[in-house]
């Protein structure tokens, strides 16, 4: 196993992001990008990702070019994919380097995406999540001069840095809302695809949830996918009718169809019998409104991704290290905007499990 790191200074994940700040909301995708848009044609970068990204110091990055390929989910997910785009877009703006994305329809264009960049001499190119791990070894020992990183996944490689999340930890903060706020002790979870990280997503949530209502009961659902809004929306309907008042998604373009189905109910439902979504990786009231977003489990991929180009141009890339990020470095957490729907009491017992958590006190399962 290579040397696990921190992105100290670098990382720049400021006191903004602790669970209770990140900043002002905005508005976030548009029209669905062509599979190889140009910065131009493409989504735009959210003002909370440029707002706390970047350093004071300049850095000149004209002629660095940056590229990242997607997963399935495409780069309109609302979710890590579109945060990893927002944090090359940051660094564009910043730094006046060059980036570019590339969606992958299906997963075999992981390796031929990837290869595209490598080719065309890119500095550094991004596999955007756990899914391209096997294709991002690939290239990276097929092509040995050629830089590569990786969300999400560890690829053991001289010349791969990996950047993974605490999302158990994240989780477990959102588990104590929802165990506090459940009005039927029915939660759900909807999660993508059945891998570790949607496990360490699930595994926090759920011990969350007991620790404050040993009481409550949370009802699991993978969809096998994380580009179907159709699956989302029947699993979230599955366990809406079994009673779930809340739903914490894990499932990127797929938790879409949760949001969609908790709309349509709250349409005609009584004030008391709404229901909620838990979003995830991105503050999610910004794009689904906080009329049925409770709050969001925050996962900056923007902020790791931005650093770590940031360093390619500094000369300091983390060749070949594995950088796990949570919440003592506020890469995790709860946004600002969940005090529209979260009281005040609910959100100091959050900070609480917050502090016993970075402080050792409790240990969050990564694993059953």
């Amino acid at each position: 196993m290579n040397k696990t790191t921190k992105l100290l200074t670098g990382i720049m994940l400021v006191a903004s992001l602790t669970l209770t700040a990140c900043g002002a909301k905005n508005n976030n995708g548009g029209g669905a990008a062509s599979p190889s848009a140009s910065p131009s044609e493409s989504p735009s970068a959210s003002p909370t990702a440029s707002e706390s990204a970047s350093p004071s110091e300049t850095v000149d990055g004209k002629g660095f070019k940056f590229a990242m390929v997607t997963d399935v989910g495409g780069v309109n997910d609302k979710s890590f994919n579109q945060s990893a785009w927002e944090g090359l877009k940051t660094l564009e703006t910043e730094t006046g380097a060059s980036v570019k994305y590339q969606e992958s329809k299906e997963a075999t264009n992981y390796l031929t995406n990837l290869n595209k960049f490598v080719r065309e001499d890119y500095n550094l190119t991004w596999g955007i999540g756990f899914l391209l791990g096997d294709a991002v070894k690939d290239a990276a020992s097929k092509n040995p001069d050629a830089h590569l990183a990786i969300i999400d996944s560890v690829v053991e490689a001289p010349n791969v840095a990996s950047i993974t999340f605490a999302e158990n930890e994240g989780s477990f903060l959102v588990g104590v809302v929802a165990g506090l706020m459940t009005k039927s002790n029915k939660i759900g979870f909807v999660g993508g695809i059945d891998i570790p990280v949607i496990k360490r997503f699930e595994l926090g949530f759920v011990a969350g949830v007991a620790a404050v209502n040993p009481d409550a009961k949370v009802e699991i659902n993978y969809t096998g996918a994380f580009d179907k809004a159709d699956l989302g929306k029947a699993a979230a309907a599955s366990l809406y009718n079994a009673g779930a008042d809340i739903i914490f998604h894990a499932a990127g373009g797929t938790g879409n169809g949760v949001f969609n189905e908790a709309k349509e109910r709250n349409k005609s439902a009584a004030a008391d019998k709404k229901v909620w979504v838990i979003g995830v990786d991105k503050d999610q009231s910004l794009e689904f409104g906080d009329d049925v977003t409770l709050t969001s489990m925050l996962k900056r991929v923007d902020k790791a991704v931005y650093s770590v180009s940031r360093d390619m141009i500094e000369g300091k890339f983390p060749a070949g290290q594995v950088t796990t990020l949570g919440l003592k470095d506020d890469a995790v957490g709860l946004p600002e905007t969940s005090k529209t729907n979260v009281p005040q009491d609910v959100l100091d017992k959050v900070e609480e499990y917050k502090q016993k958590i970075v402080s050792g006190e409790i240990t969050v399962p990564t694993a059953q």
